[in-house]
């Protein structure tokens, strides 16, 4: 089951599954049956020493066989963005990726169908 987006906010992102709300207080991934994980940020700043551009190691991490689509809520401000070799990995993989700032990838989150991966930065 796909957990709905009910709230945004800097620093935390709220998702309600099965009737339950838990907000989060960092970066999720949810994955295309509904688990939520933490972002393991730490493979892309190994690389590139922030977590806003997303590394190869990460995107491999990210990836689930049978995906379609990625959806990166980039933040507040916008800015998380794949690194060319994240985007390379995707597009051979073919995954369509589409990036947005976060409250606004929440609404869509909220209306995607299909096996879906969903990464949400909560700060900036």
């Amino acid at each position: 089951m796909k957990p709905t987006i009910t709230e945004t906010r800097f620093g935390s992102i709220t998702l309600e599954m099965g009737g339950k709300s838990v907000a989060y207080h960092h970066d999720v991934v949810i994955r295309p049956s509904g688990k939520v994980q933490k972002r393991k940020k730490k493979l892309s700043k190994q690389v590139y020493g922030t977590s806003h551009t997303i590394s190869l190691a990460e995107a491999n991490h990210i990836y689930q066989e049978g995906a379609e689509m990625l959806l990166i809520g980039t933040g507040a401000f916008g800015m998380v963005k794949l690194s060319d070799e994240a985007a390379g990995f995707f597009e051979e993989k073919g995954v369509e990726v589409e990036s947005q700032p976060t409250a606004e990838a929440a609404q869509v989150w909220n209306e995607l169908q299909g096996a879906v991966i969903g990464l949400f930065h909560v700060t900036c």
